[in-house]
């Protein structure tokens, strides 16, 4: 195939469709530059007002529609663009510059949000960077609403077929604007596999593919393309044999879909009768039930950042108590490994208000935060400290560096604990605390974090991104974030096999444990307990019960000898090869595991 045809990206939602190219131009509209007479300035501040009351009103109606599609949770995705519109300092920032330069309200706003866009898009906070696409939802419907446009008919162009919608920034409102039946794809020029669009994208099970840095300019409409969400890839004027190689690709996924829905309930367990215990990973409380409903033994990784998000104020020691019970008594009898609060990087709520850093991820994240403010640590202690007594909680640090960090944190433990004795609060007097091995210098002291954890888990997304000095939220990286890479199998190799001498359990939370290949790799090099994805429950499952420990050992030490990530990649596929069908993995990426197909 020629390398003209094919347009690369980043894979945000998994699952092939084939159709004709729709290039939605959702831009923003040209605004003249007007002013008006003094005696129609608050006419203008009126007007304005009238347009931004429409747009929320309009956006509670998509909010609403996505709620009915995909829940609630995923509805909250809009609940950004809402306050933004709600946003008294930005609305208060329009009106003086319709007051004191008497320009139109539709001027006005385009000049406060260009200023908002370009303090967000040089921000070290690649969170805020990453709104930029909410911003411009919201930016392009206000000035339409202020200039009198509509949509239109966005797909005219597709003939009445479901079509594949190109845009150069796939913002949330444009992901459920579309019916299912209408739309079989997205592609974007922007955007990663946290924004918004793609969330939503995943959602509603539509592939997606994210980052075609250039991509758009060659692609016209009633093109027929392929895309390819799982592999981030975009064929254009695909042949007659490409399409039905293609579509046969998408029916072994559906083939395989129905496999993972028989084992269910079934052991977690090697064909020569190794057992590997599978956790979940949670990100939010919705996610429970998809946990438990496949089935996992635990919770390896919960995440608590949720509980800050779309929030001014701190959670309560009572809020995360309840949450934490909830989750203990759900999964009664099995670990629930609580990470202490992540914030930084890429993640710092609105509680938080830091001065930005040019380089957040080696910067006041983690563990350093909770650290640096007690009170807010200990808050969250004496919740885990309670609801223990509902449930194995535990808890795990991460970014730790250093032993300090963890006998500082154990210090915290004993005085929540002896405070809340003494407070007659029923509670427990130990909590396990175990760490994140993340970056290089954690693996280089892991003899000492060992001597003073409970527990070791691997955090592959960071080390990755540590080991290499890759940012894994950079699309034009993407491919050189790998967790195959050498450096990084090494590691986890040193990881693995230190605990198991120390006699100190060791998992996997990161995102290589939900990868097939991954979850291969990772039972070769000796590591039998993996918290995975919600969603990859069932495959991973699925993957343990076909393959034989004895074989993965072989490809492990393999893979150890290996000199790159690709000839690594290679290795593992020729042994996974061995035990099922190859072309079901797509090379170690997740398939569509829900949704009908969108090949007719």
């Amino acid at each position: 195939m020629s390398d003209a045809r094919v347009l690369h990206g980043v894979g945000v939602s998994p699952g092939i469709a084939v159709g004709p190219a729709v290039v939605l131009q959702w831009d923003l509209p040209d605004v003249p530059h007007r002013v008006v007479p003094e005696q129609n300035v608050e006419a203008e501040v009126h007007r304005l007002h009238e347009a931004m009351a429409a747009v929320q009103r309009y956006l509670q109606e998509l909010r609403e529609r996505a709620e009915e599609r995909i829940g609630p949770e995923e509805a909250k995705i809009f609940d950004a663009q809402l306050m933004m519109l709600q946003d008294q300092e930005f609305l208060g920032g329009v009106e003086r510059l319709i007051r004191e330069n008497q320009l139109t309200a539709e001027r006005a706003f385009e000049f406060k949000a260009l200023e908002v866009r370009a303090l967000w898009a040089n921000s070290a906070n690649s969170l805020l960077r990453q709104r930029t696409a909410d911003l411009s939802g919201v930016q392009i419907r206000v000035l339409q609403q202020l200039l009198g446009h509509t949509d239109g008919e966005l797909l005219d162009a597709s003939d009445g077929r479901p079509a594949i919608v190109f845009t150069q920034e796939l913002a949330p409102g444009l992901t459920v604007q579309f019916e299912r039946e209408h739309v079989i794809g997205f592609a974007s020029a922007e955007g990663t596999r946290t924004s918004h669009g793609a969330i939503l994208a995943r959602s509603l099970g539509i592939p997606c593919v994210m980052g075609l840095v250039g991509g758009l300019e060659r692609v016209r409409n009633g093109m027929e393309v392929i895309l390819d969400g799982t592999n981030g890839t975009v064929v254009v004027d695909p042949t007659p044999e490409e399409i039905e190689h293609a579509r046969q690709q998408e029916v072994r996924r559906q083939a395989l879909h129905h496999e993972l829905e028989q084992e269910v309930g079934r052991p977690a367990e090697t064909k020569d009768g190794v057992a590997v215990t599978l956790r979940g990973n949670l990100d939010l409380p919705e996610e429970l039930d998809q946990i438990a409903q496949h089935g996992a033994a635990g919770v390896g990784l919960l995440r608590t950042e949720f509980l800050m998000v779309g929030r001014t104020s701190l959670p309560d020691e009572d809020e995360q108590y309840r949450y934490f019970r909830r989750v203990a008594e759900r999964f009664s009898g099995y670990p629930v490994v609580i990470r202490s609060f992540d914030v930084g990087g890429d993640k710092f709520p609105a509680a938080f208000r830091i001065v930005p850093e040019p380089n957040p991820f080696l910067g006041w994240r983690a563990l350093r935060v909770c650290l640096d403010h007690p009170e807010i640590f200990m808050t969250q202690i004496r919740a885990l400290l309670r609801a223990r007594m509902h449930g194995d909680v535990q808890l795990m640090l991460p970014l730790v560096i250093e032993l300090d960090e963890v006998a500082h944190t154990r210090q915290l433990v004993a005085e929540a604990a002896g405070q809340l004795q003494q407070e007659g609060v029923p509670a427990a007097q130990d909590l396990p605390v175990g760490v994140m091995v993340e970056t290089p210098a954690a693996v280089e002291v892991l003899d000492q974090l060992l001597d003073a954890s409970d527990f070791v888990s691997i955090g592959t997304n960071d080390l990755t991104q540590y080991t290499l000095a890759v940012d894994r939220g950079n699309a034009r990286l993407a491919r050189r974030f790998t967790p195959f890479h050498p450096g990084v199998v090494r590691m986890l190799k040193r990881v693995i096999d230190a605990g198991r001498e120390a006699r100190i359990p060791v998992s996997v939370c990161g995102e290589l444990a939900s990868e097939p290949l991954g979850a291969f790799l990772l039972i070769g090099l000796g590591c039998t307990t993996l918290s995975v994805s919600p969603s990859a429950l069932p495959l991973i499952r699925w993957l343990v019960r076909r393959i034989t420990k004895e074989g993965a050992q072989l490809a492990a030490a393999e893979a150890l000898q290996g000199t790159g990530a690709s000839r690594i990649v290679r290795v593992l596929e020729r042994h996974v090869a061995e035990h099922v069908d190859l072309r079901l993995l797509d090379a170690g990426r997740l398939p569509r595991l829900s949704g009908k197909t969108s090949l007719k």
